[in-house]
């Protein structure tokens, strides 16, 4: 049987906000498979066993570029270590840089960005020049380039910790707005289900299948309270499926039926989204230290 140590409950813990001791029995049944024990969490527990999946664990700010006719646009994550150093000028002013950048020079990945020149000095000369400066690691993360179909709307909300663009064809600016806006809000996986990966699927399936057996429905209507319990996740997931944020009454596929509108794509980004952040305890920290010198 695997061990199952302090550090895997509180890994699982922070992951999903459930009780210590619920998580030392999930990791017990998984045999310490961490990505299971938080299966067997949300059995249990319902969807607040999942609610941490979402949160930014790193400080940083997203960068946007749209040109004046809005056929092109970009959008980079500039991550650093504190917020402090996420609202200085110049981080952000090298955000800004950065995505447009992406946007004129299409680069292919984070290394050939970083090889581009900005007032002649490259990318990577450029941020370690800035980490020197404010003292601070930083880091591009990531970065999405749009050549539109219709019209790109930008949208970035809560200090640029999320971002929005999104290709909307058809329809007028006001529509692209609102649904810029929506994105950040309701923040779906995809635009339909096509996109959902397979394996997230899957998962809700197996997890409505074993809290309907927890519950006791008969065998034989598993598969059909999962197959409910899929589509109803789909539609929470999925851009055009959700209800729209303002009249809850539409979905979005409704609302842009109603415009003569579709959307082509979109790229929704949250800073920090899926990275792992180490949080020190401080006061452990000086009681170690003060007990190393004592024994000095």
């Amino acid at each position: 049987m695997a061990e199952i140590t302090a550090s895997m409950v509180k890994e699982l813990r922070e992951k999903t906000d459930a009780p210590m001791m619920e998580c030392k029995k999930a990791l017990t049944e998984a045999a310490g498979d961490m990505a299971k024990a938080e299966e067997i969490l949300r059995v249990k527990l319902g969807n607040k066993a999942s609610k941490a999946a979402a949160r930014v664990t790193a400080e940083g700010i997203v960068g946007t570029y749209l040109a004046a006719d809005g056929k092109l646009a970009a959008m980079v994550e500039l991550n650093c270590e504190t917020d402090f150093v996420a609202k200085n000028d110049d981080f952000i002013g090298l955000a800004a840089k950065l995505a447009e950048l992406v946007a004129t020079q299409n680069p292919a990945d984070v290394a050939a960005l970083s090889a581009l020149e900005i007032d002649g000095q490259s990318v990577e000369a450029v941020r370690t020049a800035l980490v020197g400066k404010i003292g601070e690691n930083m880091s591009v993360r990531r970065f999405a380039r749009i050549e539109a179909k219709g019209q790109v709307a930008s949208y970035v909300h809560a200090g640029a910790k999320i971002g929005v663009l999104v290709d909307v064809v058809g329809g007028d600016e006001q529509l692209a707005k609102d649904l810029a806006m929506h994105i950040a809000a309701s923040k779906p996986k995809s635009l339909d289900a096509s996109g959902v990966s397979q394996d997230l699927i899957d998962a809700e399936r197996r997890i409505a299948i074993e809290k309907a057996r927890e519950a006791g429905k008969p065998e034989a209507m598993l598969d059909k309270i999962a197959e409910g319990t899929v589509q109803k996740f789909l539609k929470e997931v999925t851009l055009l499926g959700q209800p729209f944020v303002k009249d809850d009454k539409q979905t979005i596929e409704a609302l842009l039926k109603s415009k003569g509108a579709s959307v082509a794509s979109f790229v929704l980004y949250i800073v920090g989204e899926g990275i792992e952040k180490k949080v020190t305890d401080f006061a452990a920290e000086v009681a170690e230290q003060a007990a190393a010198a004592a024994k000095k």
